[in-house]
């Protein structure tokens, strides 16, 4: 493949790519490395899913995908004990696979598995020393649960997800827009500790079903991957979805982010004396329903037909590897 079109796959549905210079010289590599990180916390959902499409498609184009599975992440984000962490991140292994990653050319990684090795520590003790208190806070101001109190393992958080790019090799570092302040602070930081800064790509933020900015387990405003069927439609029948309003609307984001990526119409089932059926495109969607000639409930219906049948092959794969 041509690396005009590899570079045009990489930037599709991306919010940004720092930078674009960069990554022609890692595209030279033989076998490039991209990497993200989760820290198993619960679900694997639709939020998760938009950084997954980006991996496999970076896996098409010839990538080595590295997973990071981040139980010590997680466990200074609150997020339970290392035990019942490890186990969470099991299963978010195979929701990962179920999602179509290929396992020949997918490695998972357990971030307590070399956090606590010699050369990891004596970075992250560098960069400590490079970072000030102040900036090691705000990069993880869209990433940690807010608190009046925040403890330490607030700060040593986005330092240690700097040093796992050193330990991991990292070409390319991929995250969703909260990861862009820790992601900022390794290309700055990592030139000065001799090693070269990942490029960074940055995809958009899926709003939870609520109408929260972002979706999450905690929150419980979500779609999992492998949610029953039931579950999806009564989700996203009761889901935020304002007449009229595009922004920050959940469903339109389904949408925009799952079936038309896959597919260039969306059908819409509708009565007769309600106008009957529709075939629309991404733009015709948009324009009818900020008009109000489409209605939230008639999307609603037409996005939880795709989703259902969208995510079969996860649910299937999820039963047949308990």
């Amino acid at each position: 493949m041509e690396r005009e079109a590899k570079v045009e796959i990489i930037r599709k549905n991306t919010l940004e790519v720092i930078n674009p210079e960069e990554l022609d010289k890692k595209l030279d590599k033989k076998s490039p490395i991209a990497y993200t990180g989760y820290e198993p916390s619960g679900k694997i959902h639709l939020g998760h899913a938009i950084t997954i499409m980006k991996l496999k498609q970076l896996q098409e184009i010839g990538f080595k995908i590295k997973i990071l599975l981040a139980d010590y992440h997680a466990y200074l984000n609150g997020k339970g004990t290392i035990e019942e962490i490890e186990e969470i991140a099991e299963y978010n292994k195979k929701c990962f696979l179920a999602f179509g990653l290929s396992k020949e050319n997918t490695e998972f990684i357990l971030g307590s598995s070399f956090q606590t090795n010699h050369n990891y520590v004596g970075n992250l003790y560098k960069l400590a020393n490079l970072t000030t208190l102040s900036r090691a806070k705000r990069s993880m101001d869209q990433v940690s649960r807010s608190s009046e109190n925040p403890k330490v393992s607030n700060v040593i958080y986005p330092l240690m997800q700097v040093a796992d790019m050193i330990f991991l090799d990292v070409d390319v570092a991929l995250g969703g827009m909260e990861q862009r302040k820790i992601q900022m602070l390794a290309r700055e930081h990592l030139p000065k500790l001799d090693f070269e800064a990942p490029v960074c790509i940055h995809t958009p933020l899926l709003h939870g079903l609520d109408g929260d900015e972002k979706m999450s387990s905690s929150k419980g405003n979500l779609i999992a991957i492998d949610e029953d069927e039931e579950k999806i439609a009564e989700k996203i029948k009761k889901s935020y979805c304002p007449l009229k309003e595009v922004e920050g609307n959940p469903i339109i984001e389904i949408a925009n982010h799952f079936i038309f990526s896959t597919q260039d119409e969306i059908l819409i089932e509708r009565p007769e004396k309600f106008g009957g059926n529709l075939n629309l495109n991404e733009t015709e969607l948009i324009d009818m329903y900020v008009t109000g000639e489409l209605h939230p409930a008639d999307l609603k219906n037409a996005v939880s037909k795709f989703m259902i049948e969208y995510l079969k092959p996860v649910r299937e794969y999820m039963l047949n590897n308990q």
